[in-house]
């Protein structure tokens, strides 16, 4: 009877356990592992799924906003609740990298074990919304949107980590944002060769 109780009682512990771990997102490794709150500002990815794999050289990304409005009209004003922006910023991985700076990267304390590689948030891949990026001096850094929408082209091949955050009118971020990774696929026998020493990167592109 005594050894019954202790298993339940063990049971018991272990189901709480899982159920903190759960609650706290910590039972997976992807950055959108938190369940938002009822009422809370959340944003998903639709387009591209992440671990998607694409000839074309454009990608239309779509989000869904929820609890969180966005308004052109107060963009770059005064912060409001619950309303404001959305930054989309796109960078390509690294093809080849040493050793090194990758072990460094999949270790760093603030990197989540990534490499963040180029920015393509610049006019000549992200269009009008680059054009405003440049003109509020985010250029290679996000492109601002106040649709849940943006059109990037000319991407080259390679792997592509995309992270959309919702954020106040004047720009300033909030803590609610979403990531997909995805792949342009390179044409038969053009993909990257890396050089001696160096290691394909393409791991740190974190398909989960």
């Amino acid at each position: 009877m005594r050894a019954a109780i202790a298993i339940l009682a063990v049971i018991a512990v272990a189901a709480a356990a899982a159920l903190l771990v759960a609650l706290a997102g910590g039972g997976s490794s992807d950055d959108n592992a938190r369940a938002p709150l009822p009422g809370e500002p959340s944003v998903a990815i639709v387009s591209p799924r992440n671990g998607a794999r694409q000839t074309n050289r454009a990608v239309v990304v779509k989000a869904r906003i929820q609890n969180f409005t966005l308004a052109p009209q107060h963009f770059g004003g005064e912060p409001q609740l619950g309303e404001g922006s959305i930054r989309f910023a796109l960078n390509r991985v690294p093809d080849c990298v040493y050793p090194s700076k990758l072990q460094r990267a999949e270790e760093s304390p603030l990197g989540r074990g990534r490499l963040v590689g180029a920015s393509f948030d610049f006019p000549q891949y992200s269009g009008p919304n680059g054009i405003l990026a440049e003109r509020i001096g985010a250029s290679g850094s996000y492109s601002p949107a106040t649709r849940p929408e943006i059109y990037y082209h000319d991407l080259r091949a390679g792997f592509y980590r995309l992270v959309v955050t919702l954020a106040r009118n004047n720009g300033a971020t909030t803590p609610y944002h979403a990531v997909t990774n995805f792949q342009i696929l390179p044409r038969p026998g053009h993909g990257p060769k890396c050089a001696a020493g160096k290691v394909s990167s393409a791991k740190a592109a974190a398909f989960d």
